[in-house]
This record gives C-alpha cells, structure tokens and sequence, in this order.
C-alpha cells in the first residue's frame, strides 16, 4: 500500500486507508482527554479551523457540555464569516439513465422498472422557464452516468441553453454542475461553458465499502472517482465541492474521510472545497433502506453541521430538500449557508402538472419557494440569489483569502438584500412581498449610512433596469 502523503493526488495516498484508521484511533483517544477537549474548543474559538483529528475527537466526544459549546461556537462562527444571508438555488435532473450500479440509488443499471428520461433542448427550455418563473437564479445540474445518453457534450449543450433562455423578468446566472467523475479534458471544457461550482459526492469514503456499494460500472474505480477533484482543479475548475452520503458507512470515519479530503485540497491548491453538502440516506424507490444499518440520527447530524463549521469555516454548507423543515431551521443556526428550495427530484419535474414516476429519492420539505423565502425571513435570514462572486472573478484562492479574512460577508450581504428586492418586486407572493418590504427595511437599518445609500441607489436602478448592480 502508498504511504499516506496530503500533498499527493492519489487516492492511494491523500486517502490512505491505513491513515484513516490511525487517524480514528487517536481521535477516539483523544476524546476521552478532558484537557485536550478543552483545549480544542479553545481553539476553535480563533476562527482557523480544526485538524481532521481534532474535529473527530469533539464529534467522538460524549460530554453535553461539549456538545453544547460546539453549537455555541458554530453559531457565532456562522455569523462571523457569513452573516445571516442564505443562498438559495434548485437542482435539474436532465437526465436519469446511468450504466452505474450503486446499491442505494434507484437509477442503478439493474432498476428495469425505472422509467428512463433524458430531456430535449426543448424540455430544459421548459424547465428552466418554470424555474425562472418560481424567482431561481442558480441551479445544479444532475444527470446519471451513462456515456451514451449523457455525454459531455449533451452537458455543455444543455448548459448553454440554460444560459440563453431569457423569459419575462427570469435568468439563471449560474449553473452548477454535479456529473460524474470525469477526464481533465472535460473539466477543462467545463471551465470553458463557465460553470459555478463542479459538484461530486463522495458517498463513503471507506474504500472497502464503497467497492461493495458500487459493484459494477465506471463509477467502481474508487481511486478515480476519489481523484476527480484533482483533475478538475486542473482543468481549470476554481470551485469544487465535496459531500458524503451519510448512512451509508460509520459516521466518525466519514467525517473524518471527508475533512481529510477538505486538507489535502487546501494545503495541494491552496483553496479548500467551495461547498461541502451533508445528505443522508432517504427512502427511495426499488431501494430498502433498512438493509443499511448506520443511519445518522439527528442530534450526530447537527453536530456533524455545527462541527463543519468549526473545522472549515471558509466553506459553504449546503442542506437540500431531503431534510425537513424543523431539521433545516436548525441547521441553518448552526452553520448551513446554501439551501434548496421548490425542488424536484425527477426529470422534468418541474414543468410537468403531474410529476413523473422518476424521482430519484423522496423529499422531506415540499415547500414552494415563496414558502421557504418567507421561512427565512421569519427566522431571520436574508434568502439571497446571488452570484456576484462569479461575475466579478471572485473564485478559487481570491475568494477563500477574503473569507478567510471574513471580508467576504461584506460583498454577500448588500448583494443578499439586492437580489431578495429582485424576488419581491417580481416573483413574491403578496404575503411574502409584505412581509419582505418590511424585513428589508430592517436589515438596510443595521448598515452604516454610506452602505444604505449605496443598496438605495442600485434598487433605484435596478427598478428601472430590471438589472440587479452587483457589488
């Protein structure tokens, strides 16, 4: 076996299974150290972040009194470098055949009573035309693998229809893209189609596992799909994110798997994973998730949030529609940056007045949203559209330095209020638009007067444009 090297890009190294379970070992032992924790969370107060080991022995951890300044310091940490905007956006599933065989997904190759779907141009126009009409501005692009309906080039093709649909006051600004692992080639056109951030999830971390989860198809290779990040920072791709599937392997050595990853990323390119999702394991069609038997309760899974947030404090952290709505409201106390909101799981959900019989697994919180605009706002957040940072080059190495610097928040909240003005002059619900003109007010009054004046006049602009002036 490689020797465990961080600054290696492979798998064999980076991810060195026998580094991990040494990695564990010490983490378990440190947790029972009451000086050491205490040290921790002393540190974890300096905003820098924890080591893999460090993050794993507070998770490892049994004391409530712990646990319970883990959450007060993700809170205050949450605050600190992202202040209380939430970005919002929806997946796309374009296209559901896949050659894979992953045991835990309905779009396995084996599933014959799947009804298979990939759209036309013409479907994603309508898609995206209702996405439009729903406020969305950012969407994620999920497609299964599979190299004869899917592509690359039916990706980029897709991807530039997105980008050309205007309709009434609609406009997707940024796309997303969550496909499988792929060749430095294609990353590279990718880059070139001027994607957001390039999606993968991990799924478990344990290679032993993982071979058994994937028994057949390209996705198998454990190394190549561990790898993908590297080529894809080397095809030119700044924004990368990572995820694991929670529930499918130990949580501890997922944690630990995925923060191992996060500093290999960091300390090999020099910028951190842009996202880091946290999905867990959900019922699903033609799937039994009882034959899966470590399912993460609740209490871990905030933990696991609010512990994220310490560990990398630059890194957004995305919660999709999967979770509830009482599990999302306290995550995103916790640490949570990026939600879904409306989502569709199916291919060409979202159009369609009956959805199709294609989801690829069940949704937890089925609000419209206007629904979940107006939740924010109760809860006191600023739902934001945003995507400046794209526009304006602030990707990569630039935008970890200034959130790293928590110079970042300055940018997100002014652009927050300005694109959640843009969804209640055309998009908002009465209700919501009431209840929106009222907390904008709110939130203007906690800027200096400089700031206010400058958020006025682009509203002012962007009334008589229908352009939002990013700053």
């Amino acid at each position: 076996m490689d020797k465990y090297d961080l600054l290696s890009d492979k798998a064999s190294c980076f991810m060195n299974p026998n580094q991990i379970d040494e990695n564990l070992e010490k983490a378990l032992k440190l947790s029972k150290d009451s000086l050491y924790i205490k040290d921790i969370i002393t540190k974890a107060y300096d905003k820098k972040g924890l080591s893999p080991i460090e993050a794993t022995a507070l998770l490892l951890n049994q004391d409530e009194n712990v646990t319970s300044s883990i959450l007060d310091i993700a809170q205050k940490l949450k605050q600190e470098f992202y202040g209380n905007r939430i970005v919002l956006f929806a997946p796309l599933y374009l296209s559901n055949y896949c050659i894979n065989s992953c045991t835990y997904c309905p779009y396995h190759i084996d599933n014959k009573t799947m009804p298979r779907k990939k759209m036309s141009q013409e479907e994603i126009i309508k898609e995206v035309i209702a996405l439009q009409d729903m406020g969305h501005k950012r969407l994620a692009l999920e497609l299964g693998e599979d190299p004869v309906h899917n592509p690359i080039e039916y990706v980029l093709e897709s991807i530039d229809t997105i980008y050309g649909i205007r309709h009434k006051s609609g406009v997707i600004r940024r796309v997303n893209v969550n496909i499988a692992a792929t060749t430095i080639e294609n990353y590279k056109k990718l880059h070139d189609a001027k994607i957001g951030t390039y999606i993968l999830f991990q799924e478990t971390y344990n290679k032993k596992n993982y071979e058994q989860l994937h028994p057949k198809g390209p996705k198998s290779d454990y190394a190549y799909h561990t790898e993908a990040m590297d080529r894809a920072i080397k095809g030119g791709l700044e924004d990368v994110g990572l995820g694991v599937l929670f529930g499918l392997h130990n949580y501890a050595y997922e944690f630990m798997g995925l923060l191992m990853h996060a500093d290999h990323l960091e300390k090999t390119y020099k910028a951190g994973p842009h996202t880091i999702s946290v999905p867990r394991l959900k019922p699903a069609s033609t799937i039994d998730i009882s034959s899966f038997k470590n399912a993460l309760p609740d209490d871990i899974f905030l933990k696991i949030i609010a512990l994220l947030r310490i560990s990398v404090p630059y890194t957004g952290l995305i919660i999709s529609t999967r979770e509830t709505s009482q599990i999302r409201t306290k995550a995103l106390e916790l640490g949570i940056s990026q939600i879904s909101g409306g989502s569709k799981t199916s291919v060409g959900g979202y159009s369609s007045k009956i959805e199709p019989d294609n989801a690829q697994f069940e949704i937890s919180d089925n609000r419209t949203l206007d629904e979940i605009v107006y939740w924010l706002m109760e809860n006191n957040h600023i739902p934001s559209f945003c995507t400046s940072c794209y526009g304006n080059n602030r990707q990569g190495v630039e935008f970890m330095d200034l959130c790293k610097s928590q110079q970042i928040a300055k940018f997100c909240t002014p652009n927050a209020i300005l694109t959640l003005k843009e969804y209640l002059d055309n998009y908002a619900s009465p209700k919501t638009k009431q209840k929106g003109e009222a907390f904008l007010k709110k939130e203007l009054a906690k800027l200096n007067i400089i700031k206010q004046k400058e958020i006025e006049n682009r509203i002012s602009i962007q009334k008589n444009t229908n352009e939002v002036k990013f700053f």
